[in-house]
């Protein structure tokens, strides 16, 4: 689908969705304390966890991931610790080609991943610089074990806050994890309790609307939010205060596209760095900042770890883009548009389904004007 989207100035009061990466460690947690599982979720990744889970539960022998990283690399371990040998763990091809990050006994086929052991309580040395997920999924599902495990970490950790979120969700249900130095040791067998503590809004949904706000001099508020959420987008009340001239982006990395637009309208150049690991998300998430913002006429260049960007300069529109196939990208071009001297035409923005299915619902409801093409 095409859409095409006209400058406008926001107004009302936005809600956000629930944190989907909250949702995916409470989803599991559930499932593992055997409480009974939604029906339904919105959104696309969240939707594909809550979808393996039951896979999981039915016996299931192929458990498709779509495009979510997290419920391959969380359920993965976990079907693993509960010796689902044999299951295959499929997803879409760019999925597939994002790293793993562990040595697990699996087996790449043309289908994706198959298990052929069990996973065994043991010693456990993760890279850390390439995802967080890895050390997650690994946290959930080694409590489950017969017998204590570590987990240690080779290279310096890359977005610590979600695997804090992790902990968290771990420690609601009861679930010792004991930090160690470059690591943590994870006593089993333990006995995961059950817990309803709400999901929290997500932070990465509302940076978009707290960022047009202030882009725009207010007008628009965000209800649904935790102010001491441990969601490490939650920075971004601090950045729109103050954006330095240098952005380590490493433990922030959805704030990347967020940033990049504010960078975009602030009258200096700002460099961002430690993202090396983005060129592995939906998309090559760099270079595809750095083309929607060098096609709307941003000063824009890619570095390996991240980008500069010289701002200060009106956006200019009157040209189509691509989504990419990337959540984030889409919901960077759709904001983007409101600040622009023309109209943008924007193809697959329908990608927000991936982690806020009612993002052009709410776009609309607030103000923003768009036409669907086709």
């Amino acid at each position: 689908m095409i859409r095409r989207l006209y400058p406008a100035r926001l107004s009302g009061t936005g809600s956000v969705p629930d944190s989907k990466s909250a949702w995916h460690r409470a989803l599991i947690c559930r499932f593992l304390a055997g409480q009974p599982l939604p029906d339904h979720l919105p959104g696309d990744d969240v939707s594909a966890t809550l979808n393996g889970l039951l896979a999981l539960q039915r016996g299931e022998s192929v458990i498709d991931c779509g495009a979510s990283g997290a419920t391959l690399r969380f359920l993965l371990p976990l079907a693993m610790a509960l010796d689902h040998t044999g299951v295959c763990f499929t997803g879409t091809p760019r999925l597939l080609t994002r790293p793993l990050s562990a040595p697990y006994p699996v087996a790449q086929t043309a289908s994706g991943y198959e298990i052929t052991q069990p996973l065994r309580p043991g010693r456990y040395a993760l890279r850390g610089d390439e995802t967080s997920q890895t050390v997650s999924g690994l946290l959930m599902a080694l409590p489950r074990l017969s017998g204590p495990s570590e987990l240690m970490l080779t290279t310096p950790l890359v977005s610590r806050p979600y695997v804090d979120m992790t902990l968290d969700a771990l420690a609601r249900h009861g679930i010792a994890v004991e930090a160690e130095e470059n690591g943590w040791r994870v006593p089993a067998p333990q006995t995961f309790r059950p817990d309803d503590t709400p999901v929290e809004g997500d932070w990465s949904a509302a940076g978009w609307w707290l960022t047009v706000d202030a882009l725009q001099g207010g007008g628009v508020t965000v209800e649904g939010l935790t102010p001491q959420s441990r969601q490490s987008d939650r920075a971004i009340v601090t950045y729109l205060k103050n954006l330095p001239e240098t952005v380590d982006v490493s433990q922030t990395p959805d704030l990347l596209p967020t940033l990049a637009l504010l960078a975009a309208m602030t009258p200096r150049t700002t460099r961002f760095t430690g993202g090396a690991f983005l060129r592995r998300k939906e998309s090559d998430r760099i270079r595809a900042v750095a083309a929607v913002l060098s096609a709307l006429g941003v000063t824009v260049s890619e570095q390996p770890d991240g980008l500069t960007v010289t701002g200060g300069r009106h956006l200019e529109g009157g040209v189509t883009l691509d989504a990419f196939g990337d959540h984030r990208i889409a919901m960077l071009c759709a904001c983007a548009a409101l600040f622009c001297r023309e109209p943008i035409e924007l193809r697959g923005g329908e990608c927000v389904s991936k982690s806020y299915e009612d993002f052009w619902r709410d776009y609309t409801r607030l103000g923003g004007k768009m036409i669907e093409l086709d």
